[in-house]
């Protein structure tokens, strides 16, 4: 590319951080970095009655978790700041005005109650409202009302909007990087307001705005803008500006592939669909996030940008340098990207496998008030012998218990099966083989009790089930000899011990 690559995400303070958010982001950003460009994070908060305190610190803790920290944002900036759009306002009422000077915009003094009776009025009459070419000259607005009436109105203070003047019988040529050729005929398109009449520029003027004086080379955003593309782009030509190059995600789909993912679906499947917790400054409402509920960021960025782009052959593990080089939109699909919470969980399994024990056991023992007073180096060679069992540090517990406390109870199904006639004199003897063992260790272990079972001729399982038991309290676990050596001599003996007199 001879652009230096420039691309935003460009988020409203209006709440959490959805996925597909993240996944926008995530794409602009391995885009950006594909090409030695340019990650900005620009905050859209022009709408002001729907801004959430918190909201912004949110976004920037969620973009910082992922690891795709913004090269430019309200937190770093850079040449070209302000980052948030609520501090860049008064650039943009001279935009507005000169879309009027150049004939491409108007004045509209219709009030909210005159729009609103002209909708029903169309409804009535099985029709629907479109304020463009073939009504505006007939409503309230400087194109309709002479040039005295309307300086009089505008010095007399009156509430007004500007409207962009979309053109009448022509056929826009776009282009987008992901869908291709796309024509538009502007007989179809409303008169978008551009200025409010709170003296805040709409989404539309901003962001066109903004993205021009910041030299957004690339908009990569989501399919619900697709609409929208029209009028940004005859914005660019309106203003005279050559227009970034567009690319709209596709939708990520509830887990049944019909209908965009929504908070609603993670509550009722039990997963989340933000990336942290989130709390609602006014209802107190705590939305579950994926860093809390023990999802790594690699494992939530890996399946995040499988949603809706694939590298075009069987790899499925890639990490973020891996996704960077690969990254291509040209690759990104059309048709929505199905979520499916199993395979976010089959991704964080692979992702626990690669993380250090050291540092999963300090999260482990932080975690779980029982470890409080255990060593954490033991912790650690606990997690080697369980985590390939394990998705979350949550399921840690669960797999490991019995390292750390001795059985209370015996799992009843397992003790029908494990424990016959004739088994108590099996582990008494497995009991006095252990005792007389001076190196105790696994091979040791192994080599004396599979020995003398081998000798013996006794069923391996006669002899196994029944000591897992005594161990653990259930047929699961890792290898026995490793939980007896683990444990060690006098705590094995003892809940074989244990065993014999419950069982």
């Amino acid at each position: 590319m001879t652009k230096n690559v420039r691309v935003r995400f460009a988020p409203s303070p209006t709440g959490p951080l959805h996925i597909g958010g993240v996944r926008t982001a995530l794409f602009n950003y391995l885009f950006a970095k594909k090409h030695n460009g340019t990650f900005i994070l620009r905050i859209e908060d022009t709408d002001q009655n729907r801004y959430v305190e918190g909201a912004e610190h949110y976004i920037i803790d969620a973009l910082n978790w992922c690891g795709m920290p913004p090269d430019e944002s309200p937190v770093n900036g850079g040449a070209f700041g302000p980052y948030r759009q609520s501090e860049r306002k008064d650039l943009y009422k001279q935009y507005a005005d000169a879309l009027i000077a150049s004939g491409n915009a108007y004045y509209a003094f219709d009030t909210a109650e005159e729009l609103d009776f002209h909708r029903k009025d169309h409804e009535a009459k099985g029709k629907t409202f479109i304020y463009n070419w073939h009504n505006r000259l007939k409503l309230k607005n400087s194109l309709a009302l002479s040039k005295e009436e309307v300086e009089a109105k505008l010095e007399a203070g009156e509430d007004y909007v500007i409207r962009f003047k979309s053109p009448q019988d022509e056929t826009l040529h776009l282009k987008d990087i992901i869908r291709g050729d796309i024509k538009i005929d502007t007989n179809i398109l409303d008169d978008k307001v551009l200025f409010k009449s709170d003296g805040m520029p709409t989404y539309h003027l901003a962001n066109i705005v903004d993205d021009h004086l910041m030299e957004i080379t690339h908009v990569i955003r989501g399919e619900e803008w697709l609409p929208s593309l029209a009028l940004h782009y005859q914005l660019y030509q309106a203003f005279g500006w050559e227009a970034s190059e567009f690319a709209h995600l596709p939708l990520i789909l509830k887990p049944t592939g019909k209908g965009k993912l929504s908070k609603r679906d993670g509550d009722k499947l039990g997963f989340p669909v933000f990336p942290l917790e989130w709390k609602d400054p006014k209802t107190g409402e705590v939305s579950r996030g994926y860093k809390e509920d023990g999802y790594f960021p690699e494992a939530m960025v890996n399946f995040l940008a499988f949603l809706g782009w694939n590298p075009g052959t069987e790899q499925e593990i890639f990490s973020l340098e891996e996704l960077v080089a690969d990254f291509d939109l040209g690759r990104v699909n059309k048709s929505g990207a199905r979520f499916d919470p199993d395979k976010t969980k089959w991704f964080n399994h692979h992702y626990m496998q690669e993380q250090n024990n050291d540092v999963l056991a300090e999260a482990f023992k932080q975690s779980q008030p029982e470890l409080s007073e255990i060593d954490v180096d033991y912790i650690s060679l606990v997690i080697g012998l369980i985590k390939e069992r394990a998705t979350f540090v949550s399921d840690f517990w669960e797999l490991s218990h019995f390292f750390f406390t001795a059985p209370t109870s015996y799992d009843e199904k397992a003790a029908k099966k494990a424990f016959k006639d004739g088994t108590a004199d099996i582990l008494k003897t497995v009991k006095n083989i252990i005792l007389h063992i001076d190196d105790f260790t696994v091979i040791a272990l192994q080599k004396d009790i599979k020995g003398w079972i081998t000798e013996n001729d006794i069923g391996f399982g006669k002899v196994m089930m029944p000591l897992r038991l005594a161990l653990v309290g259930a047929l699961q676990g890792p290898d026995v000899f490793d939980i007896m050596f683990m444990i060690g001599k006098n705590e094995t003996v003892k809940r074989i011990e244990n065993a014999i007199k419950s069982l």
